[in-house]
């Protein structure tokens, strides 16, 4: 008898105080939009390519100000993890787009992506924003017991420009939901204060359901490199080790001309191109440099465009 009123009581324990203590759930949910961006895979396996993130907009009226900037740091590390980018420090582009008198508005028009990708020598700027963000707390009282849930619900939008031409190469939403639980019995319990981190929480949630669409979308676009400079035979590359280039990788060099606008909506959709010659790559320099030795055609100049042969 007094063996099963101690297994009752310590059941009863163990239930009670698994109601009081915090719970926490996190989920991507469907983001609403006209269309669901398609779907694609990417068997991308080369190079990395550079990207710059320019700092989100907070779009949401209630929002704090850091949510912005809480966005970009996790879109920077989820794209860092998958050891398919180089990603330019948050520091440069802030310069380079503050000089551009572009500041922290998150707004990237296609000249100024052509001009900072051109001076950082990237393939790409993403740019986003957090349309919506909002916090609230759900509760239930009943007579011996209270339950409360803290809430945190965000849509965050995204964009990939082509430094190129800066066309929208890919655009998508993602939502993320976040709650978290505490209860009390008899009085006693968890009595939880707001939890900041339950925002980041959320925010990752929106940004993964679409980070393997934008790597896959990104990576469809041809890799390329430019000419940084050519001397006494030797053609450097703005790009080498750290990108994945391979020692005797075998390029294309292509000279640019003219651009070529839509007719109908007057937008830049790329240049003319030339193909003057074929480079292997010999050695590497600098941080992430490669050098090459011209193997049939011309010898390029500075500012050439160079692909992966195929």
């Amino acid at each position: 008898m007094f063996l099963s009123r101690s297994i009752s009581l310590a059941a009863a324990t163990t239930l009670f105080f698994s109601a009081c203590a915090p719970s926490t759930s996190i989920k991507k949910k469907q983001s609403t939009t006209v269309d669901v961006t398609e779907k694609v895979t990417s068997k991308y396996t080369g190079p990395k390519r550079r990207i710059g993130v320019v700092a989100f907009e907070n779009k949401a009226p209630y929002a704090q100000a850091r949510i912005g900037q809480t966005a970009t740091d996790i879109i920077i590390t989820e794209l860092t993890k998958t050891g398919k980018f180089i990603v330019v420090e948050r520091d440069k582009m802030d310069k380079i787009l503050e000089e551009q008198k572009l500041g922290q508005s998150g707004v990237v028009d296609p000249a100024t992506a052509a001009q900072v990708g051109k001076v950082l020598g990237l393939n790409a700027i993403l740019t986003g924003s957090i349309s919506q963000f909002g916090v609230k707390t759900e509760g239930k009282d009943f007579i011996v017991s209270q339950s409360k849930q803290q809430i945190v619900e965000c849509t965050v939008d995204i964009r990939a420009v082509d430094t190129e031409t800066g066309q929208v190469l890919y655009a998508d939403s993602g939502k993320g939901l976040v709650r978290k639980g505490s209860g009390k019995i008899l009085g006693m319990g968890n009595q939880s204060k707001y939890d900041e981190t339950l925002e980041g929480e959320a925010l990752r949630a929106a940004i993964v359901q679409f980070m393997d669409n934008l790597v896959s979308q990104i990576n469809r676009k041809p890799w390329s490199c430019r000419v940084a400079a050519v001397e006494d035979g030797s053609v450097y590359l703005n790009a080498g080790q750290e990108s994945g280039l391979e020692l005797g990788q075998k390029l294309t060099i292509f000279s640019q001309g003219k651009e070529i606008k839509d007719p109908s909506t007057g937008l830049v959709i790329g240049k003319t191109e030339k193909q003057i010659g074929s480079l292997k790559v010999s050695s590497y320099f600098g941080d992430d440099g490669s050098i090459a030795t011209v193997t049939s055609g011309q010898t390029p100049s500075p500012g050439y465009l160079v692909r992966l042969a195929d």
